[in-house]
């Protein structure tokens, strides 16, 4: 076989045997894949819930249609017709483009496992404080790995190249005056990138909490390597660096669980019946899907000259359902005082004082 092969491309000409070896390449890659793929496929979309073969098949569909024709072309590069130079510079190219390929399989491999993570411990439940602390951690990691992986890569790839070796040599013998200027030039950039170590393990915020942080009420949309997005209510993103959350002070209203109080504060005239009030609140809640059957406390908090304070508290599973029944309970109070109670509105009293004839 291999005797019939040596003949056959010494008989052909050189470009037309070098084409059908790259043909060949392709073609034996696109066979593989063509069989695997529709399996895998297959045996996806047979179940219906998260399937490891869907995930694979989403990420490695593309690379594999590369990976496996270099693969193979490389298998046959020894046997092409080329000259020396050519041949070396056609082996460098195919060796990057190799490394290129597996680097990004790596990549890969590392999404399909954080799909899998993301199956394992879901966001969606009712109660996903535990969830939420390990799919930070989760990013995190994610993208700290993916970041060495392409630094490496880069490295592999520089140092094929005797050129690159020569002044890597040459660098190295600056190293510590070089390490010592890079230090001070990038204090800010490792600084956060310790504070990302710092959040992701001690989780001062997590994603998908909830923050008040500059004054904004919004949710933790991404944790990078320096920086951290939160979305604001209204749909804009403020955009921090990540040690923010280490040197300054910011409100986490899920810190240890998403349940929080809501309050309704409602001011008065001294002759509204309070208890009355306190009876149309467990009326409003016991009806109203938000309420959790936890807190419902109805009090007087406060007593001024003009008017009296009444403070409605009430709990919810969460902020954004604290929001909503607030407003609820706000306007259903108010409308039940002004319909049963309208002389109860906050009033100004002005006493006028008769003056006696002398």
């Amino acid at each position: 076989m291999t005797e019939n092969l040596v003949h056959l491309s010494q008989t052909m000409p050189s470009w037309l045997w070098n084409f059908i070896l790259i043909l060949l390449s392709i073609f034996l890659g696109f066979l593989i894949k063509a069989l695997l793929i529709p399996l895998v496929r297959k045996a996806a979309v047979a179940q219906t819930s998260y399937s490891l073969f869907r995930s694979f098949v989403k990420h490695f569909n593309q690379i594999l249609s590369v990976f496996i024709p270099l693969l193979f072309f490389n298998g046959l590069l020894p046997i092409a017709r080329l000259n020396s130079t050519t041949h070396q510079i056609v082996s460098t190219a195919t060796e990057i483009f190799l490394i290129v390929c597996f680097a990004i399989i790596l990549i890969r491999a590392i999404k399909v496992f954080e799909d899998y993570l993301y199956h394992r411990f879901d966001v969606n439940k009712e109660n996903n404080l535990r969830e939420r602390k390990i799919r930070t951690q989760i990013v995190f990691i994610r993208k700290l790995v993916i970041t060495i992986i392409i630094i490496v890569t880069l490295a592999i790839i520089l140092l094929s190249f005797e050129s690159m070796r020569k002044v890597g040599a040459g660098l190295l013998t600056g190293v510590g005056i070089g390490g010592i200027i890079i230090g001070f030039a990038a204090q800010k950039s490792l600084g956060n990138l310790l504070a990302g170590f710092q959040i992701a393990f001690t989780q001062p915020i997590r994603m998908d909490d909830v923050l008040i942080v500059e004054g904004e009420w919004g949710r933790v949309e991404e944790i990078n390597l320096t920086y951290v997005v939160v979305n604001i209510w209204d749909k804009r993103r403020l955009v921090l660096p990540i040690n923010y959350f280490i040197e300054k002070p910011f409100q986490n209203w899920t810190r240890t669980t998403a349940e929080i109080l809501g309050t309704v504060f409602i001011y008065t005239d001294f002759t509204v019946p309070v208890q009355q009030l306190r009876d149309k609140l467990t009326e409003l809640l016991e009806g109203h899907p938000l309420w959790d059957r936890k807190v419902n406390v109805l009090q007087v908090t406060d007593l001024k000259e003009r008017t009296m304070e009444i403070r409605c508290l009430m709990s919810c599973r969460n902020s954004g359902q604290a929001f909503d029944l607030r407003c609820f309970v706000r306007e259903q109070m108010i409308d039940y005082i002004r319909t049963q109670f309208p002389e109860s509105l906050s009033k100004t009293r002005v006493a006028y004082a008769q003056q006696q004839d002398e």
